[in-house]
């Protein structure tokens, strides 16, 4: 072999051996960034444990608050539709309870002018006729006969 081809040879030698620590090298920093992914993965886990934990205690009391807020709205409109109801049957039996009266003040009233008008009546009428008998008579006299 010639000198030339030694050399390139030892180049080729030295370039593989150059590749294959690279190669262990690149597969060692890999085994290490696996590991070290690995305890990332497990320390999320850990810290993130609890939260997802706090966080579930957490909806579930919100679901249980919001329950009982809807409960509690239910029983106020029960509440305020019995409220309004008895307002409602207050305001009937007030409305009866003056009207009913009312109605047989007004009637009794309307009774009253009816008897005054009748009196009323009564003395127009007699004073038509007191009216008329005096012009009668008048008549009565100046006839000559």
């Amino acid at each position: 072999m010639t000198e030339t081809g030694e050399v390139l040879l030892g180049v080729i030698a030295l370039a593989v051996a150059v590749m294959a620590a690279i190669q262990v090298a690149a597969i060692v920093m890999g085994i290490r960034l696996a590991r070290r992914v690995d305890q990332i993965a497990m320390q999320v886990d850990q810290d993130l444990k609890p939260l997802v934990q706090n966080l579930t205690a957490l909806s579930s009391e919100a679901a249980r608050t919001a329950a009982l807020a809807a409960q509690q709205v239910e029983r106020f409109d029960r509440v305020f539709n019995n409220l309004v109801t008895r307002v409602d049957e207050t305001l009937v039996a007030a409305q009866d309870f003056v009207t009913g009266p009312a109605r047989q003040g007004m009637a009794i009233v309307t009774g009253f002018r009816a008897v005054v008008d009748a009196f009323r009546g009564f003395r127009e009428a007699s004073r038509r006729r007191a009216v008329r008998r005096p012009a009668i008579d008048e008549e009565e006299s100046l006839f000559i006969g």
